[in-house]
């Protein structure tokens, strides 16, 4: 592979912050490999938008990481626009794209042991069937119960992760998840890792909560080893953050979510 290509960065999208739990387990599994992540705060949040618009948006930010940035690789870290928009990014465009539903789904199935998995996503993504049809074709075997949370994404991206409020919204949500008596909760939105301890307090210990996180993470190195497209050279990574809305906000915001690799925050200008 020509070192011109390897060289090219990671690109990875959400409608906001969530993605950024996607981003810190790439950091951390290829600390070699550069990344340029937009999150489109200026357009927040995409599960209650109607599909064809998060196609539209989805679309047209991988256009902007392929065309203007020369990403070598996509990573999809929103499941609102993975949902909806997966097949057609990979279709459209000359790049490998990772999404993260299918490792989410994967880790999910390995790790019940009573065969009943819950899943909690966006109302877009939820309602799309996505998580449903993935399950019944690749772990037929497994008893899923889904949950939309709307007011999570919310929550994560006012800074409001342990909040009562949103403590007495979990306990609302997920009642019937608790009731269906699921062992195994597979959190099908990128932002809901930052609530995990909210999540794991009203679940309870004996559920096992699975984030894709870091499964996307692991299927991505996997295709970088198998495509031969691992950067090479002893130059240090480089990670640009890009936001659609107020950068200022973005980068306090990403700051605390992510760490101290989001220093500042770049604008990019993406339609309305």
């Amino acid at each position: 592979m020509d070192p011109s290509e390897t060289s090219r960065p990671i690109g990875v999208f959400d409608s906001g912050f969530g993605g950024l739990s996607v981003a810190r387990s790439l950091i951390d599994l290829l600390p070699r490999e550069d990344l340029v992540y937009v999150g489109d705060t200026g357009r927040y949040p995409y599960g209650p938008r109607p599909p064809d618009q998060v196609r539209s948006f989805a679309l047209e930010i991988a256009d902007y990481l392929v065309s203007k940035v020369g990403c070598k690789l996509l990573v999809v870290a929103c499941n609102t626009a993975a949902s909806v928009a997966l097949t057609e990014i990979a279709d459209r465009f000359p790049v490998p794209v990772v999404g993260v539903l299918a490792p989410g789904m994967r880790a999910a199935a390995q790790a019940t042991r009573n065969g009943r998995v819950g899943i909690i996503g966006t109302v877009g993504t939820i309602s799309s069937g996505a998580y449903q049809e993935l399950a019944a074709k690749t772990a037929p075997e497994v008893e899923v119960t889904c949950a939309a949370c709307p007011g999570f994404v919310e929550f994560v991206e006012r800074g409001e992760t342990d909040s009562d409020q949103v403590h007495v919204l979990a306990e609302r949500l997920l009642a019937p998840l608790r009731e269906a008596e699921v062992d195994t909760l597979l959190l099908g939105c990128t932002h809901y890792p930052f609530l995990a301890r909210t999540i794991g307090d009203v679940m309870g210990r004996e559920v096992v909560l699975v984030s894709s996180a870091d499964e996307t993470a692991f299927d991505t190195r996997s295709l970088i080893e198998r495509e031969g497209l691992g950067r090479s050279g002893s130059v240090p990574a480089r990670h640009r953050w890009l936001s659609s809305g107020d950068v200022g906000w973005f980068a306090e915001m990403g700051r605390r979510l992510l760490g101290p690799e989001l220093l500042t925050a770049e604008r990019v200008e993406l339609g309305s």
